[in-house]
């Protein structure tokens, strides 16, 4: 099961034993019995394992290093300690998966910086962990919203000759090898649309065009831009909501952008 369909339950559970399978967070050993910092990644709570030497396999559980996914069998009680209400009291662990002593995520506070070069280890750790929960809870808030007010969602191409108004610089997109044209012009025919493309800076375009059929449309997806600003303002890659709507004017537009805001804010704090 799930670490957080347990916490949901967890009353239910109590003297029961349950079968969980994630990674160690931290583990603190001592000489008798040793505590296990566990997380499956289905919530942003932890449990806490206890183990002692009446186990068979106690010596082999000390040896497990942080970060090394396990599936632990045992039964759910109350916690002495002060940290957790309730904990889980082994009768068995399996290594899944083991982690070498110099695993970079150890239990401390590390640097942006740190992270910046951690790239496939980052999302273990907990500012990470909160950043993109909020994201796809918001991400889900956006699509609920138009939704539910019967927008129709429209995928827009993110390869296209439409520089959307002029609204940004475009990333080109070729088949050709560039480094042999030794200065001379690009000929778009030998392409393989044919054509000068480059990636999105905007569904806008598209989306007008539903708008004129289906009267209420947005997309939302990746868009590009190769504005050579650097700045925490402008991203070369980001995700854009584009609401289209038909017999709309500026007023009605910042009336649903708004609306939309306080709905998504709503949304997250409740979820």
């Amino acid at each position: 099961m799930d670490l957080k369909e347990l916490l949901e339950k967890i009353e239910d559970y109590k003297e029961k034993e349950v079968v969980l399978s994630g990674w160690i967070r931290n583990h603190r050993k001592q000489k008798e019995f040793g505590f296990i910092d566990f997380s499956d990644g289905t919530c942003f709570k932890h449990m806490q394992l206890v183990y002692d030497n009446k186990l068979k396999e106690f010596d082999d559980i000390q040896k497990y290093h942080i970060g090394s996914a396990i599936e632990v069998t045992g039964k759910v009680i109350s916690s002495e300690g002060k940290e957790q209400a309730y904990e889980i009291k082994v009768s068995s662990i399996k290594l899944l998966g083991d982690c070498p002593e110099d695993y970079p995520m150890q239990p401390k506070r590390h640097t942006m910086e740190f992270l910046r070069e951690q790239a496939y280890l980052r999302p273990r750790t907990n500012i990470f962990q909160a950043v993109f929960r909020i994201r796809s809870l918001s991400a889900q808030a956006i699509h609920k919203y138009f939704g539910d007010r019967g927008y129709v969602y429209v995928n827009t191409p993110l390869i296209t000759a439409n520089d959307g108004e002029g609204a940004g610089e475009m990333f080109q997109v070729t088949t050709l090898d560039l480094t042999k044209l030794n200065g001379k012009d690009i000929d778009y025919k030998k392409d393989f649309y044919g054509k000068k493309v480059g990636l999105t800076v905007t569904g806008q375009l598209e989306a007008e065009t539903f708008a004129t059929a289906f009267k209420k449309t947005y997309t939302f997806g990746p868009t590009f831009r190769a504005e050579n600003s650097n700045t925490k303002t402008h991203a070369s890659e980001f995700w854009m909501i584009e609401p289209e709507i038909a017999f709309c004017d500026l007023e009605g537009l910042m009336d649903i952008e708004e609306d939309m805001f306080k709905f998504i804010v709503i949304y997250v704090l409740e979820k």
